[in-house]
């Protein structure tokens, strides 16, 4: 498989790889590592069947957790990083790279969290009706394949604030055919709810070792009308690192580096400057 990346920047900066969720691309980014590439080297996949990646059938490639997993694994033994890396992840993102880093806990400096989970879905908390309907039944696979629904009704729903189209068509640029949509359903179909589901043991071993990683710098930005990643989830994760800086977002939704904007592109990329021997108290924006 050809794995599509973004790799900006001075090649012995300090690193900073992000990962995206489903249906997005590393396009989410991009505002975010124009503001970061002059001073560290910005390393942003796209997931295989994603943005430009390759975008293989079933018989090719195993669209599933742990596949997402060694693919981030592949990537960075690949490029052969010496130092440690800063860490940001968004939806899907959260759990494939934290499932690395509390793996590999030394390689990472420290770690900005936005609208995501790496753990079990909270016990009172219910799948939304949209992800249900592409997660279990054939005629949401059909939809998401045939028509991009998933991704249309996400390039809506997503954001809470006025997007130009041209934004909106960007995030559904790579997935332009039915051929070309097979991770957006899949993603889906693989979210692990319970223990018969594969990857739900990933899941539990990630969220177990979560503290492995609690002595690092940590950001957390949450925009809280997001109509998956709720509050809920954004205090699970305070559980785990009460260390880190919280800044909420009560307008903005799913797509929080959209909302956000320029403010919320400057406060993560003074976070990732920050020299590590600071102090980070909990604080909250």
């Amino acid at each position: 498989m050809r794995l599509h990346y973004l790799d900006e920047g001075p090649a012995e900066a300090p690193p900073v790889l992000m990962l995206h969720g489903n249906p997005t691309w590393s396009f989410y980014y991009r505002n975010l590592i124009d503001a970061l590439k002059e001073n560290f080297r910005c390393i942003v996949p796209d997931h295989i069947g994603c943005g430009l990646s390759d975008k293989p059938g079933d018989d090719k490639y195993d669209y599933r957790l742990a596949s997402r997993i060694e693919d981030i694994a592949s990537l960075l033994d690949h490029l052969g990083l010496s130092t440690p890396l800063s860490l940001i992840v968004h939806d899907w993102g959260g759990i494939i790279g934290f499932a690395w880093a509390v793996q590999n806990p030394a390689s990472i400096s420290k770690m900005v969290i936005m609208n995501t989970a790496a753990f079990p879905i909270p016990e009172d908390k219910r799948m939304p009706p949209a992800l249900s309907l592409v997660r279990d039944l054939r005629i949401g696979q059909f939809l998401t394949l045939r028509f991009n629904a998933f991704s249309a009704i996400a390039a809506r729903v997503g954001f809470k604030k006025p997007v130009p189209k041209e934004v909106r068509d960007a995030y559904k640029l790579p997935y332009d055919s039915p051929a070309n949509r097979i991770a957006t359903a899949r993603f889906v179909q693989d979210i692990p709810l319970t223990e018969k589901d594969p990857g739900f043991d990933i899941l539990l071993r990630t969220a177990e070792h979560l503290p492995r990683l609690k002595d690092k710098p940590c950001l957390i930005v949450w925009g809280e009308k997001d109509f998956v990643f709720d509050k809920t989830f954004m205090n699970r994760w305070l559980d785990y690192y009460p260390q880190a800086e919280l800044h909420r977002y009560p307008d903005c939704g799913h797509y929080i580096l959209e909302d956000g904007g320029p403010a919320l592109v400057d406060a993560i990329s003074k976070f990732i400057q920050i020299k590590e021997d600071s102090n980070h108290g909990h604080a909250s924006g």
